[in-house]
């Protein structure tokens, strides 16, 4: 699935996409979880704020 991903962001024009993956702490379980977010690289920063 990971090659997909990177063979599609490596494209023309894929330049201006990141994939951004972030730890998700469960406040039921406490177990951590991972999200995984493709986003334009202008956005990366305002996604990790908001964590």
């Amino acid at each position: 699935m990971a090659k997909k991903v990177v063979a599609t962001l490596k494209k023309e024009g894929g330049n201006e996409f990141v994939k951004v993956i972030r730890t998700i702490k469960s406040a039921k379980s406490g177990a951590y979880s991972f999200k995984e977010e493709i986003v334009s690289s202008e956005r990366v920063k305002d996604i990790l704020a908001k964590s």
